[in-house]
């Protein structure tokens, strides 16, 4: 994998880049769909490469171990062969459910022993074992296994996990080396960097994460319920030290606001549920702000659900047909709304690459700041 910086903006952090791995390029800062079991839900690949412009997502490792399972991914020559997605793919090394299973889990210096969510059985994820799942599941990145603790842990628990965090990621990184590829993509092993809410940890979490000299760095444990101010300055705090000539990824964030704010502190690579979650749920993001599409005040509306939306859903349907489509429970309706929201998450982070181009970024995002969290 290789990363080139292109421009940087004059008045913030943000900037643009390249990331260049197995034949694809992918330009940055960039948005990646979360296609947890191999799949954004309800979208077929085409249409999400080709409609909402997806240049990578990212698959689950722990959801994709329990099910398929990983011998019949191998079976298929690996992720790209078994979805049929050319483009790259990114994989969570599962320690994000090692904090959401919390009532179903044991840590120890090991590992981590959980129960499935499916069947109640018994596992164990060591970062050892997270890597060679990872090489079996064949992603172009990996993440190393790590702790997220939980949002007000306090300061004590917190340099535990973050210290655990560090020691699981020699042994991620011993075993990367150890092991080869098993199918003909390169896969690029990403750090992540821990510390809850404590500028003094965060401080030593990012030097450490540093030291290791990665090829990239991802910041972990946000968005878990801090504050966004919170979760900006931690932001702020680590891109301030980790290497500038290094791809960021800030994992699972979030907001489209969210987005705007964190590309302004030199974050390059995002994922998040939030689009297509919501969007099954009816609500819609927009230029002009937020649509529940769902509200009666839609029903006769017969504009198109974006002016200014890039979509062939934005310009085919109106906001009254698809709230009629919802209000039928028709399938078709999170198709359209999901499609929606991803083009306009994907339109977000293109028009932030041409204003930080432009040098205009910090002016347009105070701008659109104001529109995006208003409610229609």
């Amino acid at each position: 994998m290789r990363f080139q910086l292109k421009s940087i903006d004059t008045k913030s952090s943000a900037r643009t880049g390249e990331i260049t791995i197995n034949n694809s390029t992918i330009k940055t800062p960039v948005f990646m769909p979360v296609g947890t079991l191999g799949n954004v839900k309800g979208i077929m690949q085409n249409l999400l490469e080709e409609d909402s412009k997806a240049e990578i997502i990212l698959n689950n490792t722990y959801h994709l171990y329990l099910r398929p399972g990983v011998k019949i991914i191998k079976n298929a020559g690996g992720i790209h062969s078994f979805t049929n997605w050319k483009r790259p793919i990114i994989t969570d090394s599962g320690g994000y459910q090692v904090y959401s299973l919390s009532n179903k889990r044991k840590i120890s210096e090991k590992g981590v022993r959980f129960q499935s969510h499916i069947d109640g059985s018994y596992h164990f994820f060591t970062p050892e074992y997270a890597i060679d799942i990872q090489r079996l599941i064949g992603a172009d990145i990996i993440m190393a296994f790590d702790e997220c603790p939980e949002f007000n842990c306090g300061f004590d628990y917190a340099k535990k996990s973050m210290e655990l965090t560090h020691r699981w990621l020699k042994r991620c990184i011993s075993r990367a080396n150890a092991t080869n590829k098993i199918y003909e993509r390169e896969q690029t092993l990403f750090p992540i960097v821990q510390g809850g809410t404590s500028k003094e940890l965060r401080k030593l979490s990012a030097d450490f994460i540093s030291s290791t000299d990665c090829k990239g760095n991802a910041i972990g444990g946000l968005s878990v319920g801090e504050p966004d101010e919170i979760m900006y300055e931690m932001t702020d705090i680590v891109c301030s030290i980790l290497p500038k000539d290094k791809p960021r990824y800030l994992m699972g964030v979030g907001t489209p606001s969210n987005l705007l704010e964190n590309i302004a502190l030199g974050v390059d690579m995002f994922d998040c549920v939030l689009p297509s979650r919501n969007a099954r749920n009816g609500m819609l993001f927009t230029s002009e702000g937020v649509i529940n599409i769902k509200n009666s005040k839609w029903k006769n509306d017969h504009s198109v659900l974006d002016k200014n939306g890039k979509s062939e859903v934005d310009r085919d349907y109106t906001k009254a047909y698809l709230r009629h489509l919802f209000n039928c429970n028709e399938i078709l309706a999170k198709q359209i709304a999901t499609l929606h929201n991803l083009r306009f998450y994907s339109w977000l982070i293109e028009e932030s690459r041409n204003k930080i181009n432009e040098g205009m970024f910090t002016d347009w995002k105070n701008s659109m700041l104001k529109k995006l969290s208003s409610r229609l």
